[in-house]
């Protein structure tokens, strides 16, 4: 075999795998090989196609301030893009499976493309996220915790020349460390980020400034709640990068106990996983709230962790990510470079949960599964139920009145009695008298005169309550609104693009909308049908004033009047 494709580990080594880096190895006496697995060989080819594809955004005017760099798709010089070269780069040269392992070509494009992005960095060690955020401590450290990766893959490669370009490495790196001691952040997970990207820095250069920033962020205790979710509830998209960057920091600064809300963090998401391998994302506090998420961003949180704690539960969602999104793995392949320990075959996998109720009081979600099919009901959120039968989705269930210009319904809680689970919401729509005469100012400026001073009277009501079921292989929603009569009220069912329907017939002068009348409508994507009914439709005023507006989304809309007593079923 040939010695640069595996790297060999020793007993002691292998006790001690979460704690050891790529340059900590070398051969021993009673070592056992670590070979590179397919898998990972195939990422290494992916990578060659993005150094490929990359040289047609690069800045190649030598007379440009910014040559070297790289541009985004507007045109700009662009330090994102810039690293992202930089990255591939890296990996491509350190990679003797790779077209372009210690290249020379490559080196002196990754030379040029380090100058540029010295040039994008400002003297206070920061660069800018151009869409948003300027002299920006969040986004350097997002950057520099896998520059560091790619230094280490890039020195201990070996290549020719590489002495001419770590110096010029090193200049950004530790330009970025002096922004990264004393920046601030702007949302609670970039306290973790900038954590792992000063523990990655103090991997290299033990400057104790970097440690003690990291105690400072630690001091303020990582922000878990009891349901095993994170302050930003980012199912989608932030919390993968906790998990990822914690263990980061606990496998740096030899801290395990913080592996421990990662642990807490991956048991909560076995529970937030729908049938076709997506992941609940309507809690979310970010701009992932809704949007279709998978567990892919947190293959290496998964695979580590399956590993360390031989939990083959987190090697089924590995294996599953494998085979459904095997692409996705490029996002953690510098990861599983510089440490080989993650080269090791997974433990057996363990059957993930399928069949449960489950509520998450912290996050305001309840979550029901029946193997194929489940449901989600969130509290604080106008899509309060979602409905997941296959690839047969129902995005949100919504209702409305016309109650004075306030009546889109979501309920602060939901509340468990007995077998059902209870959403309300109660308005009221007062009319107010004239002023007192103490409270009206000489001159009628009315912006000295509050409203909260005037007497209400004529007040109106309207109680919306919600009971949700298990019924028939499905669920039962039943709605009460009562109170004030005669107020219009719309219900939609809100799906994904990409199905059809039948039963339902189109709403008049609404596009992508239709109506049901009847007593069931079904909604197919391939193979998978969800079903619901019955309908009620006795007017067509489908967006009341007041409402949300509607979804661009195959929508189906039911209509009444209050008292409005309706209950539709999903199966």
């Amino acid at each position: 075999m040939d010695r640069r494709k595996f790297v060999a580990l020793g007993s002691t080594s292998l006790c001690m795998m979460p704690l050891i880096g790529f340059s900590a190895f070398t051969p021993s006496k009673n070592s056992i090989a670590l070979v590179k697995p397919s898998w990972l060989i195939d990422l290494i080819k992916i990578n060659d196609t993005y150094v490929k594809g990359s040289p047609a955004s690069k800045i190649s005017d030598p007379t440009n301030k910014y040559f070297g760099a790289y541009m985004s798709g507007y045109g700009i010089p662009n330090p994102h893009n810039t690293s992202g070269f930089i990255n591939v780069a890296c990996t491509a040269i350190s990679s003797e499976e790779s077209v372009y392992y210690q290249s020379q070509d490559l080196l002196k494009e990754l030379l040029d493309a380090l100058n540029g992005l010295l040039k994008l960095q400002h003297a206070d060690g920061t660069i800018d996220l151009v869409d948003t955020n300027f002299h920006s401590t969040p986004d350097t450290a997002f950057m520099v915790k896998r520059l560091v990766q790619s230094y280490n893959l890039l020195k201990q490669s070996k290549t020719k020349g590489v002495e001419k370009v770590l110096p010029v490495f090193e200049t950004f790196l530790k330009r970025a460390g002096e922004a990264l001691i004393t920046g601030g952040i702007h949302t609670p997970n970039h306290r973790w980020v900038v954590s792992a990207a000063l523990t990655k820095l103090y991997e290299l250069w033990p400057d104790k400034r970097y440690l003690n920033r990291v105690n400072q962020w630690l001091a303020e205790h990582i922000d878990l709640d009891p349901d095993g979710q994170y302050t930003e509830k980012s199912t989608g998209g932030y919390s993968a990068v906790i998990d990822r960057v914690l263990i980061t920091v606990a496998k740096g600064l030899h801290k395990p106990e913080l592996y421990e809300p990662v642990r807490k963090n991956l048991k909560m998401m076995r529970y937030y996983m729908h049938p076709n391998g997506e992941v609940v994302t309507e809690a979310s506090n970010r701009q992932d709230k809704g949007q279709i998420g998978t567990m892919e961003s947190y293959y290496y949180a998964c695979r580590y962790l399956a590993l360390l704690d031989n939990d083959g539960e987190l090697a089924s969602i590995c294996r599953m990510v494998e085979k459904k999104y095997p692409n996705s793995l490029m996002g953690s392949l510098n990861y599983l470079l510089e440490d080989p320990t993650q080269w090791k075959e997974l433990p057996a996998s363990k059957p993930l949960p399928t069949s449960y109720v489950k509520s998450f009081p912290y996050s305001g979600v309840v979550r029901i599964r029946r193997e194929n099919w489940d449901t989600t009901l969130l509290s604080n959120n106008p899509g309060w139920l979602t409905f997941h039968k296959g690839n047969a989705i129902l995005q949100g269930m919504r209702i409305a009145s016309s109650f004075f210009g306030k009546g889109q319904f979501q309920s602060e809680k939901i509340q468990q009695v007995g077998n059902t689970w209870v959403l309300n919401k109660k308005l009221e729509g007062p009319y107010f008298q004239p002023f007192e005469p103490q409270f009206i100012s000489p001159d009628g400026d009315l912006g000295k005169m509050p409203k909260s001073n005037r007497k209400q009277s004529n007040v109106q009501y309207l109680e919306t309550t919600i009971t949700i079921a298990e019924e028939n292989n499905g669920m039962s929603i039943q709605i009460e609104m009562n109170g004030t009569e005669n107020v219009p009220v719309t219900l939609e069912l809100i799906f994904r693009q990409g199905g059809n329907f039948s039963g339902v017939e189109p709403a008049p002068n609404k596009a992508n909308a239709y109506v049901l009348k009847g007593k069931t409508g079904t909604y197919t994507v391939g193979t998978d049908t969800i079903e619901f009914g019955p309908g009620t439709l006795p007017h067509t005023w489908l967006q009341l004033r007041g409402a949300l507006p509607a979804m661009d989304s195959p929508t189906v809309y039911l209509t009444g009047f209050t008292p409005f007593k309706h209950t539709i079923k999903l199966s």
